[in-house]
C-alpha cells in the first residue's frame, strides 16, 4: 500500500479525563491517519474535549461496546484500522508496530498483548485471573496458543473489518473477534504492549461477575456454532458414558441370572446412550452444513479479491 487509508477508532463512554490526550498522542504518532471517537452516550465532557483535540465524533445510541464495535466497522472505511480504548491505559507510541503486519500483508488481525513476556503491564488480580481462563479455555477449543484474547489494542486489515460479523453488545467483543478469526482462518499476530494504570478519578466500565458470565456464554455460544462436532459431539460422548454406569450392572446381571431385575436402571442407561447418539448425529450434521458455508465462505472472497483486483487494475 503505497499510500494507506489509516482509521483510529476509539469507543467511548465518560472517558473525559483520558480522551483529549489520547487523541492528541495518536495524532502525533500517525499525522496522517483520521482519528474517529464513536461516543457511547457519554454524560460527560467526552465529545466537547474528543472534537477540540481533533477527532471525528460519531454517536452509538445502543448501550454497549460491543454496539459501538459494530458501528465503526460499518460507517469508517479505510485501509488500515486500528482500535484502541479511550481510558489512555495502552500506548499511542506501539501503534506502529502493530500496524506494520497488516501493511506488509503478513497478518488480518494484530493484537497489543499485555500478557506476553516482554510485556511489562499493570493488572488487577481479578482481571488477570479472568483472562487467564477464558485464554486456556479458548486455546483448549481451538488449538491455538495465544497469548491476551481480550486486549482492546487491535489493527485490522480492511477485508477483515469488511467481512466479519459481530453480533456482541458487550465488553465480549474482543473474545468474537478472536473466535471468528480463528474459525475463518484469519492470520493473528500479536504483539507484546505495556498496559499502564487508569489516571485517578477514572474508573473501569468492566462489571466483572456479569460481564464475565457474558464473555463465558459468548465463548461457548460460539464453540456451539464453529465446532458443532467436538460440541455435541463431546456432549453425546459424555452422555454415553454416563449410560454405561447402570447398563453395566444390569448386563452383567442378565448374564448370570438371565434375567432384568434393575427396570429402571436399564431404562435409563438405554436413555442415556440413545441421547448420546443423537447428539452425537446433530453434530455430525451440522459439521457438514458449517463446512459447506465455509467452503461457500471461501470462494465468495476469492470473486471478492478478483474484483477488487479487476477495480484496481481500471483506476490504472
Amino acid at each position: 500500500m503505497p499510500h494507506p487509508r489509516i482509521a483510529i477508532l476509539i469507543p467511548c463512554y465518560n472517558e473525559e479525563l483520558t480522551i483529549g490526550q489520547v487523541v492528541r498522542d495518536f495524532r502525533a504518532e500517525v499525522p496522517e491517519a483520521e482519528i474517529y471517537v464513536f461516543d457511547n452516550n457519554s454524560t460527560d465532557r467526552t465529545v466537547e474535549l474528543a472534537r477540540e483535540a481533533g477527532a471525528r465524533v460519531a454517536y452509538e445510541r445502543r448501550q454497549g461496546k460491543g454496539f459501538v464495535v459494530q458501528s465503526m466497522f460499518c460507517q469508517v472505511e479505510a485501509d488500515v484500522y486500528v482500535m484502541v480504548d479511550g481510558d489512555g491505559t495502552y500506548p499511542p507510541g506501539e501503534v506502529h508496530k502493530l500496524i506494520q503486519p497488516i501493511l506488509l500483508g503478513e497478518a488480518e488481525m494484530v493484537v497489543g498483548s499485555r500478557l506476553m513476556e516482554a510485556s511489562d503491564s499493570e493488572f488487577r488480580l481479578l482481571n488477570k485471573l479472568g483472562n487467564g481462563f477464558f485464554l486456556k479455555v479458548i486455546n483448549l477449543i481451538f488449538k491455538v496458543k495465544l497469548s491476551d484474547v481480550l486486549s482492546g489494542y487491535r489493527a485490522f486489515s480492511r477485508e477483515f473489518v469488511k467481512s466479519i460479523p459481530v453480533f456482541g453488545g458487550g465488553f465480549e467483543t474482543e473474545v468474537e473477534l478472536t473466535i471468528k478469526a480463528l474459525a475463518r482462518g484469519y492470520r493473528i499476530t500479536e504483539l507484546p504492549v505495556h498496559l499502564t494504570p487508569r489516571p485517578q478519578g477514572s474508573f473501569s466500565k468492566i462489571r466483572i461477575v456479569q460481564d464475565g458470565f457474558v464473555i463465558l456464554n459468548t465463548v461457548l455460544t460460539l464453540f456451539r456454532d464453529y465446532k458443532p462436532l467436538t460440541f455435541f459431539g463431546g456432549m453425546g460422548l459424555f452422555l454415553i458414558t454416563l449410560g454405561f454406569v447402570p447398563g453395566i450392572v444390569v448386563i452383567v446381571e442378565f448374564i448370570k441370572t438371565g434375567l432384568v431385575p434393575r427396570l429402571p436402571s436399564a431404562v435409563l442407561a438405554v436413555g442415556l446412550v440413545l441421547s448420546g447418539m443423537l447428539l452425537f448425529v446433530v453434530g455430525l450434521v451440522l459439521h457438514t452444513i458449517t463446512r459447506r458455508f465455509q467452503e461457500l465462505e471461501h470462494q465468495l472472497k476469492l470473486r471478492n479479491k478478483e474484483s477488487d483486483l479487476d477495480q484496481v487494475l481500471e483506476t490504472r
